[in-house]
Parts: C-alpha cells; sequence; structure tokens
C-alpha cells in the first residue's frame, strides 16, 4: 500500500481544513474561519486553565443571606462562553431557518474544548422545541434573549435524568407537574443537570396522576427566574467530573417552580426525543472534532519525537495507523455529517412523523454509537503515541481521553443507541429505507448480505435479539460509514 505524503495530514490541525475536507463549500464561512482564529489566539489557553482549575463552586447565599445560586468561574470563561454565542454559533442558524451553523461552529468549539460545546447544544435544544411548540407570547418572551447577537445571550439547559437514571425515563421521572393558573408548578429533583445555572431550561416532569410510563412524560419550560424575579430553582450543587469541566454540571431542585408546558401532554415524550436527539447528534459531530484533535497533537508530537535515527512519524508502523486512523475519521465524519443532514430535513416535522424522520433517528443511534466509540479509541491511540508523557496532566493528550469517555455516556449509553436503533429498525422498517439510501454506494453483494443480516437480526425471540445485537449494530454503523465515504463527492449544498 503506497503511503501518502505527509502534507495529506495537514488538514488535521485545522478543524475547518477538516471539514473543507469532507463538506466542501457548506463550510467555507467566513465567520468560522474568524471563530476558529479567535480560538486559536485566546480561546485555547482559556480553556486550559479552566481545565486545570477544576469543577467550579456555587455561592448559595450573597452577603446580605438571600439565595443567589450563583456559579463562580474566572472572568475569562464567560469571555470564551459569549464569544461562542455572539459569533453565531445558535442564531445564524435559526435567521437561515438551518441548524447547519450550529452543528459547524459545534465542531469547531469540540475540537478546541469538548466540554464547552455542552452548553451550545442544550440552548440549541432550548430553543429549537420553544420555535416548534411554544405559543406566541413565549416566543416573544424568551426567544430574543435566547438569539441575542451583541450582549449577552441567555442560556439554556436540558435536564431530564433524575438520580435512578436516564435510559428509562418512564419509570425514573419523579418531578411533578401540577396546573396553577396560567402555567404550570414543577416539583423534583434533577440529578444530571448539565448548564446549571442556564437562564432557561426544558424539563421532563409528569403531570398530577398521569400514567407511570414514558407516555405519562411532558416537557416543560422552566426560566431561571420567575414572574418576580426570585429564583425558580435552586442548585444543590456541582458535581466533580474526570473532564467536561468547562460545563457545570450540577443537581437541581424545583420547588413548585413556575413552568410553561410545551406541545400538549400527550406528546410529551415525542417531544423529549426529539430535544435528545438534538443532542445525539451533537455528541456525534464533537466525537469526531475530539478525535481530530487528538490525532492532531499526535502528528506534531511524532513529527518531532525522534527514535532510532528518525522521526517516529516516518517509522513504517506508526505512518500506516496514521494513514488508518485518517480514512477512520473520514469516514465517522461523514457518518456524523449524515445525522446532521438528515436532521437538518426533518426537524420541524412534528408527530406523527414521516419515513424519513425515522431514518434520520436510525442514523443519529449509528452516529452517536460509532463516534464516541471511535473519539474514546482514538484518544487512548493518541496517548501510546505520546508514550509516558501521554499519561502526564501537564499536556493536554491525557484530556482528550478523560474527555471523550463522558461523549460515550452523555445522552444515551452505547446500550442505549444500540436498544433504539433495533425499536426504529422493528417498528418503522428504517433500516430498509437506510439502504435505499446507500443502494448506489457499496457492492451489491455486501448490500445484500447486511440487509440479510439485519432481518435475521430483528426476526430473532427478544432476548436473544437483545443479547446479540452489539455484533451487527456495530457492523452496521461501520457499513454505514464506509457506504457515505465511498459517495462522499456528491454535491453538497452551500449555507450562505
Amino acid at each position: 500500500m503506497e503511503s501518502m505524503p505527509s502534507n495529506s495530514f495537514d488538514i488535521l490541525r485545522s478543524p475547518l481544513l477538516f471539514l473543507q475536507s469532507v463538506l466542501g463549500d457548506v463550510s467555507r464561512q467566513d465567520w468560522l474561519q474568524a471563530y476558529q482564529e479567535w480560538w486559536q489566539k485566546e480561546g485555547q489557553g482559556i480553556s486550559d486553565a479552566v481545565d486545570r482549575g477544576g469543577t467550579p463552586w456555587v455561592r448559595m447565599f450573597d452577603r446580605l443571606g438571600d439565595r443567589v445560586d450563583e456559579i463562580l468561574y474566572p472572568p475569562e470563561y464567560w469571555r470564551m462562553l459569549q464569544h461562542g454565542y455572539r459569533s453565531g454559533v445558535l442564531w445564524r442558524g435559526f435567521e437561515q431557518e438551518s441548524l447547519l451553523p450550529a452543528y459547524l461552529g459545534i465542531y469547531v468549539t469540540a475540537f478546541y474544548d469538548p466540554g464547552l460545546s455542552c452548553p451550545y447544544t442544550v440552548s440549541l435544544g432550548t430553543i429549537a422545541p420553544l420555535l416548534k411548540y411554544g405559543d406566541r407570547e413565549l416566543q416573544a418572551r424568551f426567544l430574543p434573549q435566547l438569539l441575542e447577537r451583541q450582549g449577552a445571550a441567555w442560556q439554556g439547559a436540558t435536564w431530564m435524568t433524575e438520580i435512578k437514571g436516564g435510559s428509562d425515563l418512564g419509570a425514573n421521572v419523579e418531578t411533578v407537574a401540577r396546573p396553577s393558573g396560567n402555567h404550570w408548578q414543577l416539583t423534583g429533583d434533577k440529578y444530571f443537570a448539565s448548564n446549571a445555572g442556564a437562564d432557561l431550561a426544558v424539563v421532563a416532569a409528569r403531570p398530577e396522576g398521569a400514567p407511570q410510563n414514558v407516555r405519562g412524560l411532558a416537557l416543560y419550560l422552566v426560566p431561571r427566574r420567575r414572574e418576580d424575579g426570585q429564583l425558580n430553582y435552586f442548585i444543590r450543587r456541582l458535581k466533580n467530573k474526570i473532564a467536561t469541566r468547562s460545563v457545570p454540571t450540577g443537581e437541581i431542585e424545583l420547588r413548585d417552580s413556575q413552568a410553561w408546558l410545551l406541545g400538549t401532554v400527550e406528546q410529551g415524550i415525542y417531544l423529549i426525543l426529539e430535544v435528545l436527539n438534538l443532542s445525539r447528534v451533537a455528541n456525534s459531530m464533537g466525537s469526531v472534532a475530539l478525535a481530530q484533535r487528538a490525532m492532531a497533537d499526535a502528528l506534531t508530537f511524532a513529527e518531532r519525537r525522534v527514535a532510532f535515527g528518525k522521526p517516529i512519524f516516518e517509522q513504517p508502523l506508526l505512518r500506516q495507523q496514521f494513514e488508518d486512523r485518517l480514512r477512520q475519521l473520514r469516514a465517522a465524519s461523514h457518518l456524523a455529517w449524515e445525522a446532521v443532514d438528515l436532521l437538518n430535513q426533518v426537524w420541524r416535522e412534528k408527530p406523527p412523523y414521516s419515513d424519513r424522520y425515522h431514518l434520520f433517528r436510525l442514523v443519529a443511534h449509528l452516529a452517536k454509537y460509532w463516534t464516541a466509540e471511535f473519539a474514546v479509541q482514538t484518544a487512548k491511540w493518541a496517548m501510546e503515541v505520546h508514550g509516558g508523557l501521554g499519561t502526564l496532566q501537564e499536556y493536554s493528550v491525557e484530556r482528550w481521553l478523560r474527555e471523550a469517555m463522558i461523549l460515550a455516556i452523555w445522552e444515551g449509553t452505547s446500550h442505549r443507541q444500540i436498544l433504539d436503533g433495533l425499536e426504529v429498525m422493528e417498528r418503522k422498517g428504517a433500516h430498509r429505507l437506510l439502504f435505499q439510501r446507500l443502494a448506489a454506494s457499496p457492492p451489491a453483494p455486501a448490500l445484500r448480505e447486511m440487509e440479510a443480516r439485519v432481518e435475521k437480526q430483528l426476526s430473532l425471540p427478544a432476548e436473544e435479539k437483545q443479547a446479540t445485537a452489539e455484533s451487527l449494530f456495530s457492523d452496521l454503523a461501520a457499513f454505514t460509514a464506509e457506504a457515505l465515504l465511498a459517495r462522499s463527492n456528491r454535491p453538497v449544498q452551500a449555507v450562505e
């Protein structure tokens, strides 16, 4: 196998150069270039300092004894965070009625700081359902602050998980919603609440008397402050985590908190899953970006570290590993972007959904599963390239492995993606739509073989079908990624 020239790897050093090599004109936007340059000149240093500083803390009371629940970060953190909002990670897409700019911005952010992409992701997950399901009064009250361009934009959050876990929401959500005049009151506790301190959150709760299953859940909009200006929810504490220190994750207490219902009670679980799928797609983009960053750092080191008379990058085994991993990175990026592209086509749909929406769901599960695992393995490999230096906290490479471990858990573990992927194939036939979409890419015999494997898996008894599903799901994800890579010369619609 002929080796690629060394300059073929230069695209690894820039998130935009890599995106342009994969997506073409869709990622050639002046604002993204300026955003990347800011990160190179200023943002990365702030991000590194925040990561070294560890988890922030909460000032619960002011000097007069009033409850304030203020999260204390260095001022530079807020400058870093708000720079993304002002640059247009969120407002540009909604101005253009497209989600593509948001996911491109999330990618660039995650290359430099995977944790910081979370506030933008959950803010997106707050804006989208408000825009789709909120009435005009709610939109007029909250959307302008969330889409602020010049000052400090409001932040969103998506709080679903409670102490018993997040996979089985139907059984584990104990937060109760009670009607109260023109709004609702929520009482309960959220255990893993990313972006604690957000100005506005979408929250899963169960209307009083509703069934104790997923059909009994609804989605509510909860502002940080009540209409009289008092705190509307409380931060019990922040979590000490191995990574993603640039997003505060805490425990939230809802105590008769003012809330507004989004959509209808009967549609609640669908709205919750819509929000989760927005985040799963962002997680996929962030996973690819992290893998690229880990490879970029490994490349820089390997070009300079000399062993046995030449840079280790020129040693045949390591050079082959770089080439293999770069191909895998391209395949992963196409799978993640396929999820973005499909989401952008269907995100405005409301239940009942079209077949194309169910196709999106399957691709989103495949992408979240495969890219997160790829990020973990790539970060681990980058640490090995550095040898013992890779284990030292004073260098960034160990950080990427810490960050990657969380990406595999955020918005549903690998197990959850497999089970939900099986469900949408079995109940909606989404795999058939996927194979139709891929028909022109892989060789026909390979496509027929994969189709037969999926149908065989779906025909198994329920317990066996689940117990043996991971091998098939992993292979289906890799197959889809490779097929999308093979058709990568297809035209992509540009964003102005």
